[in-house]
C-alpha cells in the first residue's frame, strides 16, 4: 500500500495522533478530519492497538494517490502508521 511522494519533509512536519485516546464511535471521523487538515508533504505519526485494515481501506478508497501509507510498527498491540498527503 505504498506511495513514493516527491515531497520531502522535516520532523517539524509531523503530526501525533494517538487513536488510543479517542472513543471508537468518533475514531475515524477524527482520523478523516485530521488527515484533511494536512498539508502537502506533512505526516500524520498514527499510533493504534491493532492494525486498523478496514481503516486502510477506507483511505486508499478516499485518498487514493493522495496520502502514503508507511508502516513504523507492526507487532500485536504496537501499531504504527506514517500518513503522509501527497500533492
Amino acid at each position: 500500500m505504498e506511495h513514493n511522494c516527491a515531497n520531502s519533509f522535516t520532523q517539524d512536519m509531523r503530526y501525533p495522533f494517538d487513536a488510543r485516546a479517542v472513543a471508537k464511535r468518533f475514531r475515524h471521523a477524527a482520523i478523516f478530519g485530521a488527515l484533511d487538515s494536512l498539508n502537502p508533504g506533512e505526516t500524520m505519526a498514527f499510533v493504534n492497538d491493532h492494525d486498523p485494515l478496514p481503516l486502510l481501506a477506507q483511505l486508499q478508497q478516499r485518498y487514493g494517490a493522495g496520502i502514503e501509507i508507511r508502516y513504523v510498527a507492526r507487532e500485536p498491540g504496537n501499531i504504527a502508521i506514517d500518513f503522509t498527503r501527497c500533492a
